[in-house]
C-alpha cells in the first residue's frame, strides 16, 4: 500500500502503522513468508527514513513543497493494522522476488541509480509496473509513456526500463502478460530512442549471458524466446563473436545450449542458410541441422530392409490417392516381429506395419504442414487402427520422430495435430518424452514445450466439460424455477432428457479428470524414475550428482510443478501417498515439499 502511494503526505500518517509492521517482522515465521521479510524490511527502514524532516527525495521534492497545503487539506486518520490470522483455507500469493538486474556502477556517465534497497528504486520500479499494466494491450502507448516518465533526467531512466520489463518476463510461474507482448514493447522502445536504448538492451544480453549458470531454466526459456524474435526484427545482428567461450565449453553446460537454442528459434523465424550465414565457422557446431525429412527406405542400401516392398507399394498407392481400404489391404502382407504365428487379429500391435506406413506417409507429405495436415486427415483411419493399443502409440510417436528428428518445429506440429485428431492420447506423448528414444533431446526446450502444451490440452478439455456441466445444471434449475411459476406437464419430459445429459457429463468429466490424474502421475513417476537412476550412478562413481543435466531435469520438474500448480493442487494427496514417499531421495522429495510450503 504505501508503494503504490508513494506519497509523502501518505508518511504524516505512517507512524500508527510501522509498530504493527515490525510486529509482522517478528511474527511471520512460516515458510511460506520468508521471501517477503527482506522487501518487508526494507520498506520499514525506509519509511522511518522517509518521516525525518530533513529528508529530501528527488522524485518527489515537489509535494514536499507542497507540505503547508497538504497540511491544511482534509486529514484522514488511518486505523490500526493487523495481519489476519492464518486458515486451512487461507490462499496466497505466490513468491515474488525483487529482481536487479542494473546497480550505479553499469552507467557511470549518466545519473546515478538509486541503490537496490532504497525506496526511491521501488518507486521507481512500481511507478513503470503501473504504466505497463496500463496500457500493455497497445505497445505505441505504452512505450510513449515509459519514455516520457517524470523526472527521467534525474535517473537512468532506460534502465530502469530495461530491469522492469525484464523482471515481468522472468516473473515466476508466469509473466503478468504474454511473452511476445515485453518483446514487441522492446522492439517499440528501441525504435523510440535508437541512439540509447538499445545499448542499454545490449548491456543487458549480455550481462544475462554471462549469469546463465546461475539462471532458472524457465527463465532462460523465455530469454531464448525473447532474444530470438528480437534478432529476427534486427536482421539477425549480434556480436556473436563476444560469445566464442561457450564453443570451449561442454555442449551440455548453459551457454552453449543456449546459444544453440537460440539458432534454433531464429531459424524457425527465417531458414537454415540464413543462419548459417550469420554466424561465424567457429559457430558451425552450435548451428541447427538442415530440417529435412529422413527417408530410411529411400535409398539402394534400405533394399535389405524388412517392409522395404511394401513401402514401395504404398508410395505408389499414397499417389494415386488410394482409398483407407486399398492400404489396409497393402498392410496385411506386413510380417508381425513380435509374433512368430500369424497375426489372426488382423490389426494389434505391428511395430513394422506402423514403420512402414508413417515412415512413408510422411515422407511423401514431407512438403508443408499443410501436407502433412491433410495426410493425417486423410488416412485417420489407418492411424486410429495401427494405434490402438498403448504400444501402437508410443510406436507411431517414434516413428514420426525418426522421421522428423531434424525438424522439431515439424515435431511439435505433428504432436499437436495427433492429439487433437486423438491418434494419440497425452499419456501417450508424455511416456514417450520420458523413453530412452529421446534421452539425447531430453534437455532440449522443443521437448519441453511439446510436454506443456500436452498438459495443456488436458486441462483445456477437463475445463471445458466442467463448463458444459455446469451450463447443463444451470438450465435444468432454470426450468424447475419456470415449473414451479407455471405448471407445465411436458416439461417434465424436457427435465428428463436433461437429467440424463447431465448424468453422461458427469462421466465425460469423472473420465476426464482420470485422464488429466493420469498424465501427472505418469509425468512425476517418470522424473522420479530418472531421476533416481542418476542419483544411483553417481553415487556409484563417487562423481557429483550436480551435473548440468541434473540441474535441468530437477528445473524443469520445479516447472511442471508450478506452471500447472492449480491443477496439480487437487491431487496433492494421492502424490503424496503414491510417489513422493518418506522412502524418496531426499533431493527428489525436497521439491515436491517446496511444493506443498506455497499453501503451507
Amino acid at each position: 500500500m504505501y508503494l503504490r502511494c508513494g506519497g509523502i503526505g501518505m508518511c504524516m500518517h505512517f507512524c500508527p502503522l510501522c509498530p504493527g509492521l515490525e510486529r509482522s517482522c517478528m511474527k511471520r515465521k512460516t515458510q511460506r513468508w520468508t521471501a517477503s521479510l527482506p522487501t518487508l524490511k526494507a520498506i520499514l527502514k525506509d519509511a522511518r527514513r522517509l518521516m525525518c524532516p530533513c529528508y529530501k527525495y528527488g522524485l518527489l521534492r515537489n509535494r514536499i513543497r507542497k507540505k503547508s497545503i497538504l497540511c491544511e487539506a482534509l486529514q484522514h486518520n488511518l486505523p490500526p493494522f493487523t495481519p489476519p490470522p492464518h486458515t486451512e483455507d487461507s490462499v496466497y500469493p505466490m513468491p515474488r522476488v525483487i529482481f536487479r538486474m542494473f546497480d550505479y556502477t553499469d552507467d557511470p556517465e549518466g545519473p546515478v541509480m538509486p541503490g537496490s534497497h532504497s525506496v526511491e528504486r521501488f518507486v521507481i520500479e512500481e511507478n513503470l509496473h503501473c504504466i505497463i499494466k496500463s496500457h500493455w494491450k497497445e505497445r505505441k502507448t505504452c512505450a510513449a509513456q515509459l519514455v516520457s516518465y517524470p523526472g527521467k533526467n534525474k535517473i537512468p531512466l532506460n534502465y530502469h526500463i530495461v530491469e522492469v520489463i525484464f523482471a515481468e518476463l522472468f516473473q515466476l510461474p508466469a509473466p503478468p502478460h504474454i511473452d511476445v507482448m515485453y518483446t514487441t514493447l522492446l522492439i517499440e522502445l528501441c525504435k523510440l530512442q535508437p541512439g540509447s536504448l538499445p545499448q542499454v538492451l545490449a548491456q543487458a544480453t549480455e550481462m544475462l549471458y554471462m549469469r546463465l549458470d546461475t539462471m532458472n531454466t524457465t527463465c532462460v526459456d523465455r530469454f531464448i524466446n525473447w532474444f530470438s524474435h528480437h534478432l529476427s526484427n534486427f536482421q539477425f545482428r549480434w556480436s556473436w563473436e563476444d560469445w566464442s567461450d561457450c564453443l570451449t565449453q561442454d555442449p551440455e553446460s548453459p551457454k552453449p545450449k543456449f546459444v544453440r537454442e537460440v539458432l534454433e528459434k531464429c531459424m524457425r523465424l527465417s531458414y537454415h542458410q540464413r543462419i548459417l550465414d550469420i554466424v561465424p565457422p567457429t559457430f558451425s557446431a552450435l548451428c541447427p541441422a538442415n530440417p529435412t525429412c529422413i527417408y530410411k527406405y529411400g535409398d539402394e542400401s534400405s533394399n535389405s530392409l524388412p517392409g522395404h516392398s511394401v513401402a514401395l507399394c504404398l508410395a505408389v498407392a499414397f499417389k494415386s490417392k488410394a482409398t483407407n481400404d486399398e492400404i489396409f489391404s497393402i498392410l496385411k502382407d506386413v510380417p508381425n516381429p513380435n509374433q512368430d504365428d500369424d497375426d489372426d487379429e488382423g490389426f494389434s500391435f505391428n511395430p513394422l506395419k506402423i514403420e512402414v506406413f508413417v515412415q512413408t506417409l510422411l515422407h511423401l507429405a514431407a512438403k508443408s504442414f499443410s501436407h502433412s495436415f491433410s495426410a493425417l486427415a486423410k488416412f485417420h483411419e489407418v492411424f486410429k487402427t495401427l494405434a490402438e493399443s498403448d504400444e501402437g502409440k508410443l510406436h507411431v510417436l517414434r516413428v514420426m520422430f525418426e522421421v522428423w528428428r531434424n525438424h522439431p518445429q515439424m515435431i511439435a506440429v505433428l504432436v499437436d495435430k495427433m492429439i487433437r485428431t486423438q491418434i494419440v492420447d497425452c499419456a501417450a506423448v508424455a511416456n514417450w518424452i520420458f523413453s530412452s528414444e529421446l534421452s539425447r533431446d531430453f534437455t532440449r526446450l522443443f521437448v519441453w514445450e511439446i510436454l506443456h502444451s500436452t498438459i495443456r490440452k488436458m486441462n483445456k478439455h477437463v475445463l471445458k466439460i466442467q463448463k458444459e456441466l455446469e451450463e447443463a445444471k444451470e438450465k435444468l434449475a432454470r426450468q424447475h424455477k419456470r415449473r414451479s411459476d407455471d405448471d407445465d406437464r411436458s416439461s417434465d419430459r424436457k427435465d428428463g432428457a436433461l437429467e440424463e445429459q447431465i448424468e453422461r457429463l458427469q462421466e465425460k468429466v469423472e473420465s476426464a479428470q482420470s485422464e488429466q490424474k493420469n498424465l501427472f502421475l505418469v509425468i512425476f513417476q517418470r522424473f522420479i524414475m530418472i531421476l533416481t537412476e542418476h542419483l544411483v550412478r553417481c553415487e556409484t562413481d563417487g562423481t557429483s550428482v550436480l551435473t548440468p543435466w541434473y540441474k535441468n531435469c530437477i528445473e524443469r520438474l520445479q516447472q511442471i510443478f508450478l506452471q500447472h500448480h492449480q491443477i496439480i493442487q487437487q491431487y496433492m494427496v494421492t502424490l503424496e501417498n503414491l510417489l513422493f514417499t518418506a522412502e524418496l531421495d531426499p533431493h527428489i522429495l525436497a521439491v515436491f515439499q517446496q511444493f506443498c510450503a506455497l499453501q503451507a
